[in-house]
């Protein structure tokens, strides 16, 4: 059996690997799964079942205990998948409890302000996806129920093939595999396939895999056990092969390229970008504004931001030729010297931090902090909001002006 996997997988490397057109390439993978489908063991299972069976008796001893297993209620089951896309599970489980805890139900998600959705995700990064949660979920309320059917479920606003299987396979039993980068990582090197996983051709040949291994009478209990597997089992890193159920027939061991698989072809092009964050402070208020436009952290608030070419923690003069014209201080020093500088009467600077690199998907951040003291009087900054320190808990932000808010108030023994 295991032989026969192993000649059926090369087969689907051979056809990947050479050049070949791409119908001859479809109709060999083709063959091939026939006859993985009716490939029996002197058991009278077939291999696709063994791999299936194997993988949920691993499930049985191994799987996570989490809050949202166990339940038939897609909406639980969106929320937590949604906050699983880009983040741990040791991570979002807390984020579910505290969501779930607020927002128990898809209605009252939907009648929540923006502004307390945000602040609940905050700290869980890719803001994007609490702003389609929280749409969604008023499309949803406005038709009375959560969506029963596949096209339905794929049809809320942020939910793509993935999530919609979950949702579909978990709540509903449906027979629809999931494809996530833990189930790309077990196929790939299970199978030896180095087709890379970001191409539209990987795409649909794992698409096509992962619907052919999936267990159709089992499709739920099957996708657990295959994510899990991949995040404590395969891991991308150091995985224990020696104690793997799948190792006498896993073809990137056999072939030692498990650190190899799967390939990504495309790699990310990071932007830097140069922030310089002053806290305006006015007596017992400072001045925020939320982010707005298709950037990063839309709709998550900010103190007074100064974005620039170039890094400016050792050219801060140019720093401060630009608040004059933010802050219409016409007078004064235009050198800012270390420490605290009283730049004309009752207006003080200082530098708090400088050098703090924050790294996104794409950006890189390199952020410097500062803080601008002015008279109690000073009311007014164009484009931004007067706030209480008190309530700056109550604002969305970002982690790093969460770990600028953290440094300033910590320093004046206030919470953020």
């Amino acid at each position: 059996m295991g032989l026969l996997l192993y000649f059926c997988t090369k087969i689907i490397i051979k056809c990947h690997s050479d050049d070949r057109r791409e119908e001859e390439s479809r109709k060999l993978l083709v063959g091939v799964t026939e006859i993985l489908r009716f490939a029996l063991d002197d058991t009278g299972r077939c291999i696709m079942s063994e791999f299936a069976d194997k993988l949920i008796h691993w499930y049985a001893k191994n799987g996570r205990d989490l809050p949202w297993r166990g339940t038939k209620d897609p909406y639980r089951i969106w929320i937590s998948e949604i906050i699983l896309q880009q983040t741990r599970v040791a991570q979002g489980y807390d984020y579910y409890i505290r969501f779930m805890r607020r927002f128990p139900d898809v209605f009252t998600l939907a009648e929540a302000d923006e502004d307390e959705v945000m602040k609940h995700w905050q700290g869980l990064g890719y803001y994007s996806r609490a702003r389609n949660l929280h749409a969604a979920a008023k499309s949803v309320a406005e038709a009375g129920a959560f969506p029963t059917t596949y096209e339905g479920v794929l049809s809320l606003k942020g939910v793509g093939e993935y999530t919609a299987a979950a949702i579909c396979s978990f709540a509903y039993g449906m027979p629809r595999a999931v494809v996530d980068g833990n189930v790309y990582r077990v196929l790939a090197r299970w199978m030896g396939i180095d087709t890379p996983i970001d191409t539209t051709a990987g795409k649909k040949l794992f698409a096509q895999v992962a619907d052919e291994l999936l267990d159709k009478a089992r499709p739920a209990l099957y996708n657990q056990a295959i994510m899990d597997f991949g995040a404590l089992q395969c891991t991308p890193a150091s995985p224990d092969c020696t104690h793997c159920p799948l190792a006498e027939s896993c073809l990137a061991l056999a072939q030692d390229r498990v650190d190899a698989l799967p390939v990504k072809q495309h790699r990310t092009k990071v932007t830097d970008r140069f922030f310089n964050y002053i806290y305006v402070r006015a007596g017992g208020h400072t001045f925020i504004r939320k982010r707005t436009g298709n950037d990063i952290w839309k709709n998550l608030y900010e103190p007074l931001l100064i974005e620039t070419e170039e890094d400016l923690s050792e050219n801060e003069s140019t720093l401060w030729q630009k608040l004059q014209g933010v802050l219409e201080i016409r007078e004064g020093e235009n050198k800012i010297r270390e420490g605290e500088s009283e730049i004309c009467e009752g207006v003080y600077f200082r530098s708090l931090r400088k050098g703090v690199r924050h790294v996104l998907s794409h950006r890189v951040i390199h952020a410097n902090f500062y803080e601008l003291r002015l008279t109690d009087d000073f009311h007014r900054l164009e484009g931004y909001q007067r706030v209480a320190e008190e309530d700056l808990h109550k604002f969305a932000v970002s982690n790093l002006v969460y770990q600028f808010f953290s440094l300033i108030l910590g320093l004046n023994n206030q919470k953020v």
